[in-house]
């Protein structure tokens, strides 16, 4: 096991040079699109506290002129469109939206909580070029429908998922599973259940403390609720099973490659940007939007002169804003953090692994 993680620590140092690197030289390979604020769900752990709120959107015309612009200035052919909500299929030009963005030679994937998904959806999104989709299920059905706030959800979700795999025209159709304390117990039956279904992943990841999830610290996992949730990656992983971990935080050279492809990098302002449902222009849509934060608006601002000039804040190691973080050996490889669970009022970060994890 030394030899293995003395070749990952040198594969993770290289990371970290090039990850200085492109501080200074970001490439767009990610761009979120916040389609809409509105949700038809209430969830506790919602980053962004969606809900049946009403919600700004930015026209797709606006879109649109955006994304000719990154395509003429940029090039697109290593760019992928994230689509995401609030529930994006709740925006009533979406299907008209997606199949422009789709001519105009974007690949895209998007994140639903799968209720609205019917064979018909399902067909329409094979239509206007939809190519990944990734569906919330949060635990056996009672579990997910309180962590949801809506009776009956999780069937459709599920129904959801189904539909989307068996139209077959899609490259991955996932389940995403938020873990936290009322469903670390379920993860078990969770496998057994999908393991039966068509769908191609199932992807895992811990809550996170951000958004709405702050007002709920009691579905916050403990040390041993980490260990035993990468565990069952990793071991499901070891036996082919086509299960990963989110790409949230550094885990240590033991589980680093062990519960996902990746070794750890938060891309934000690297390879990540977005468009809020507001016109804001930011990185991460799961960071926390404050003056820092927020780079610019497509309604004032050009988009890649915000994108090449004005994400300064976020290309560089978040360690630098933590003390904590200044002498710790592990600081090349995780470099404070992710920036989705900084806190930015108290100077720190609030997830760090080490003495969980490594």
């Amino acid at each position: 096991m030394d030899a293995a993680n003395d070749l990952k620590r040198s594969h993770m140092t290289q990371l970290a040079e090039w990850r200085r690197r492109k501080y200074r030289e970001p490439e767009l390979r990610r761009l979120f699109l916040e389609l809409t604020g509105r949700c038809n769900e209430c969830c506790l752990h919602c980053g962004s506290s969606c809900g049946g709120v009403p919600s700004p959107e930015v026209p797709s015309e606006v879109l649109l002129r955006v994304l000719a612009d990154v395509k003429e200035r940029l090039g697109i052919e290593n760019t992928q469109l994230c689509i995401t909500g609030g529930e994006p299929l709740l925006r009533a030009d979406f299907f008209d939206l997606m199949s422009r963005a789709a001519e105009l030679g974007y690949r895209w994937g998007m994140t639903t909580n799968g209720t609205l998904v019917t064979p018909e959806t399902a067909r329409q999104l094979a239509e206007c070029g939809m190519r990944t989709v990734a569906v919330s299920v949060d635990g056996l059905p009672a579990t997910h429908d309180r962590f949801r706030r809506r009776p009956g959800s999780r069937a459709e979700s599920v129904a959801g998922a189904v539909a989307l795999a068996e139209q077959g025209s899609f490259k991955n159709v996932q389940i995403i599973t938020v873990v936290h304390k009322w469903n670390i117990g379920e993860l078990e039956e969770l496998f057994e259940e999908f393991a039966a279904l068509p769908i191609d992943s199932w992807r895992l990841t811990a809550i996170e403390p951000i958004g709405r999830a702050l007002e709920h610290p009691e579905l916050m996992l403990d040390p041993d609720d980490y260990r035993r949730l990468l565990s069952f990656v990793r071991d499901l992983r070891a036996d082919g099973w086509p299960v990963t971990y989110g790409c949230c935080h550094y885990l240590g050279p033991e589980l680093e490659r062990e519960v996902r492809d990746a070794f750890f990098l938060c891309s934000a302002g690297i390879y990540t940007a977005s468009i809020m449902a507001n016109g804001d222009i930011g990185t991460c849509l799961d960071i926390e939007r404050r003056p820092e934060t927020i780079c610019g608006n497509v309604y004032r601002d050009d988009f890649v002169d915000v994108w090449e000039n004005r994400f300064g804040f976020l290309r560089r190691e978040l360690a630098e804003l933590d003390a904590r973080c200044a002498a710790c050996e592990e600081r090349d490889f995780c470099a404070g953090g992710s920036w989705h669970s900084f806190d930015f009022d108290a100077g720190r970060q609030r997830v760090c692994l080490k003495g969980i994890t490594f």
